[in-house]
């Protein structure tokens, strides 16, 4: 039978009663007493030079409190940038100023010119309409190739040109040329990994209050980490003392990576407060949204894979365009590199793997982290040329998989990883089960008796999550530890209030976080209280992304209650007159071992916190502990995806009739919540494959900057989906064994439906190679027409 508590267990998360019943409270819901409001007035205009800026007239106008511009800012510091990429010559990468209001040029659309405040929202926007400010248009670079040329327009004028750096990793040349000279097969294939906008359910919110009476700031921000919104603004933007800086992410709507970085807003509410000493609040726009927040993705790559006469794989690489956009964000460098190189081996045994990316700067928004961030890149690419390869030698895409999968574990990669464990057979395995394959002919003659083609995408993906550990990622350039932290505090009664640095924005820490330490304890998880958000509350924590949560943060929770036990132990073996050594915890209770001896756990807690009965000279009084935890290693869920799509040849319209997904994550806490993620993930992946495109003209103008233009899923744009993770073989590393599954779902759904549609038109007699997503009706109906 299932279990009903605890690890394993499924119980309803208790996070969503106060969502459904709109009792939560976001950002935008926190209103400060004598707070004013704030509209930033951006740039129309992708690439110019500010000559003036004149706010005379919109300072008079009503409920105007006071008109910022980039003068204010002179002698702060610009957005930072968390990682640091070193270039194949040695060299680090170039790293131009990100001003909080635009200084000199606007580089985007959407760059904040200046800001506004105002006593109300209505009145900020209007002042906002009456600042005249002169801009010289200069020419624009959006293509990233053309970007490169010599005599290209420069983004940034202190830079020699727009290159941000050009990096090299994997086996060394010789390795690889050979490799490719000896191949018997070489598959080529040139494609796009296309802009995404990543639209969470919640735009960005931030509340900055300043109090004079102890010079604190306080900041209310959509973030996923507010511990390191607090470092990077405090030391690199504002120079506020940490101690003198507080942070808060309540509940927020969504992140998907796009609510990870430091944005310019949230500096400046901060430090506007400070100078009107009034709070400051700032609500986005869906439009602003779509020209402030971060994009996602937008890589342009060469991917060449060798095999030798048997059909194994011999050597792999790549050659990447990687859009920075106009500035750098918090960690747009370590995504098309580290998180995206180092995936390049995926689920195969490929000796010689070499990757070169080149990351430009563009007049187009930054881009950075957005769900899976690198991995998704990595994986499309090498899935979509196994399945050419698989065709163009004219073997099943399966075996031709299997045939070149990593059996064996640990397995050291070409590109600097290291897998723990993995089954990638068994994953494959529980796919073709699921999906009903040898059943797949009669579907598609079923599908051609309707006018329509049917097709079957297949693919493997391997994730790196929970990235660690911190010497290591020190070593590559990154410029913050990758730890986390947890404190558990017992209280006298027994109940429990655990303060954990992972964010909670969808996930539900709330309810798995419980489930972890109820296990651990033997008592019920409505004792149990995650805290999590505020950085006055919390030792420290380095938020959610990267599907980290439980691995890293819930590993600390872990080590952080294993303390308390071993308290616990103590005080009960003093008040049950036993050797601590006979101490055993179980149902919560304390036991003397061969003996009935017990005591309950809330005796103990009790015990702990009215210390009449136990030796203060040995024993502290209380009961509250607190655990760094730093991962030895990545953790690496895999898993295999099948795809079955119908294209309507006279439209080009592309229909998912079926989707199976067979997940290896490891240990699983809540098995409900781990499908939800992956459903999400699929949704999102599927909205990549065949929707969502962010698009710029050659002037840099967004031309999809709303939903009017940029394709967002529905939900008869997407299947019912079979989900499976029961092929678990569990981390190695870490003491829950879990390896995360929040990206999992984007990563291999997107290669799924673009090796299903070719598919389909090769049954057609269309022999269509490739088409980059979204697989929209047009471009399909454009490939069948040749």
């Amino acid at each position: 039978m299932p279990k009903d508590h605890g690890i394993g267990a499924a119980p309803k998360r208790r996070e969503d009663v106060r969502f459904l019943t709109g009792t939560g409270q976001y950002t935008d819901d926190i209103n400060v007493y004598g707070q004013t409001y704030c509209h930033f007035l951006r740039s129309d205009v992708a690439h110019g030079k500010i000559t003036s800026i004149d706010t005379s007239e919109a300072e008079k106008m009503p409920g105007v409190v006071r008109i910022f511009t980039g003068k204010d800012f002179e002698g702060l510091g610009g957005l930072p940038c968390g990682w640091q990429v070193t270039d194949k010559h040695g060299a680090p990468m170039k790293e131009p100023g990100h001003p909080v209001l635009a200084q000199g040029k606007v580089r985007h659309v959407g760059d904040p010119i200046a800001a506004v405040v105002a006593d109300s929202l209505e009145e900020a926007r209007d002042a906002a309409e009456a600042i005249m400010v002169e801009i010289e248009d200069l020419p624009a670079v959006v293509d990233m190739k053309a970007a490169l040329e010599s005599g290209a327009a420069k983004v940034h004028d202190d830079l020699d040109d727009n290159l941000c750096y050009d990096w090299q990793f994997g086996s060394e040349q010789e390795a690889v040329d050979k490799a490719f000279a000896e191949a018997a097969h070489v598959s080529t294939l040139e494609l796009v990994n296309n802009r995404l906008v990543a639209n969470p359910m919640e735009p960005r919110v931030a509340v900055g209050e300043y109090n004079r009476a102890n010079d604190e700031s306080t900041l209310y921000t959509t973030s996923q980490n507010p511990h390191v919104i607090r470092l990077l603004m405090g030391a690199f933007v504002l120079n506020i003392p940490e101690h003198k800086l507080r942070v808060v992410a309540p509940d927020v709507g969504g992140g998907f990576g796009t609510k990870i970085f430091h944005y310019a807003e949230e500096a400046f509410v901060t430090w506007a407060s400070r100078q009107i000493n009034r709070p400051v609040k700032w609500t986005s726009t869906r439009s602003e949204a779509f020209m402030s927040d971060a994009h996602g993705r937008d890589h342009v790559t060469k991917i060449e894979l060798a095999l030798d006469k048997d059909n194994n794989f011999t050597g792999l690489r790549t050659d990447t365009y990687a859009n920075m956009g106009a500035y750098l964000s918090t960690f747009s460098s370590s995504v098309p590199t580290w998180l995206h190189g180092t995936l390049m081996a995926g689920n195969y045994k490929t000796p010689a793997v070499q990757v070169n990316v080149k990351a430009v700067f563009t007049n187009t928004v930054p881009v950075d982290a957005y769900r899976g961030a690198g991995r998704p890149e990595a994986t499309f690419q090498l899935e979509r040329v196994v399945d050419k390869a698989a065709r163009e030698l004219g073997v099943d895409p399966i075996a031709l998989r299997r045939q070149n999968f990593i059996t064996e574990f640990p397995y050291a990669t070409p590109v600097a990883v290291e897998y723990d464990t993995g089954d990638y057979v068994a994953t494959m395995d529980k796919l073709e089960e699921m999906i009903d394959r040898a059943g797949f002919e009669a579907r598609r003659k079923e599908s051609e008796s309707r006018g329509k083609l049917r097709g079957l995408g297949i693919n493997c993906y391997i994730e790196a999550c929970g990235i660690a550990p911190s010497n290591l990622v020190g070593q590559l350039g990154a410029r913050a530890g990758l730890y986390d932290a947890a404190t558990v505090r017992v209280n006298a009664t027994g109940s429990i209030s655990v303060m954990v640095g992972a964010h909670s924005h969808g996930q539900g820490h709330e309810t798995a976080f419980p489930q972890v330490v109820a296990e651990m304890l033997g008592i019920d998880e409505s004792m149990i209280d995650i805290v999590h958000g505020d950085s006055s509350k919390i030792p420290f924590g380095m938020g959610t992304y990267g599907s980290r949560s439980l691995a890293v943060c819930g590993s600390a929770m872990v080590r952080a209650t294993e303390k308390i036990i071993n308290k616990a132990k103590k005080i009960a073996a003093h008040l049950l007159e036993a050797s601590e050594g006979d101490i055993e915890l179980k149902d919560g209770q304390f036991t003397v071992a061969g003996t009935d001896k017990s005591v309950a756990w809330g005796d103990v807690t009790l015990a702990a916190y009215v210390p009449h009965n136990y030796p203060l000279e040995e024993i502290e009084p209380g009961l509250e502990e607190t655990a760094f935890y730093d991962p030895a290693n990545f953790t690496y869920p895999a898993g295999a995806y099948a795809c079955e799509v119908e294209v309507d040849p006279e439209t080009g319209k592309v229909t998912i009739e079926r989707f199976a997904a067979a997940d290896d994550f490891g240990n699983v806490v809540n098995p409900m919540i781990v499908e939800g993620q992956v459903h999400g993930g699929l949704a999102q992946g599927i909205g990549q494959a065949m929707l969502e495109n962010c698009v710029y003209d050659e002037s840099g103008q967004l031309l999809t900057a709303s939903y009017m233009d940029y394709a967002m899923p529905r939900a008869d744009d997407v299947p019912f989906y079979a989900v499976d993770h029961s092929c678990a073989t569990p981390c190695t590393h870490n003491p829950l064994g879990v390896k995360g599954c929040g990206e999992a779902g984007a990563i291999g759904s997107p290669p799924s439906v673009v090796n299903a549609v070719i598919d389909a038109l090769h049954s057609g007699g269309h022999k269509v190679e490739h088409i980059d997503m979204p697989v929209s009706p047009h471009r399909v109906w454009q490939a069948m027409q040749g």
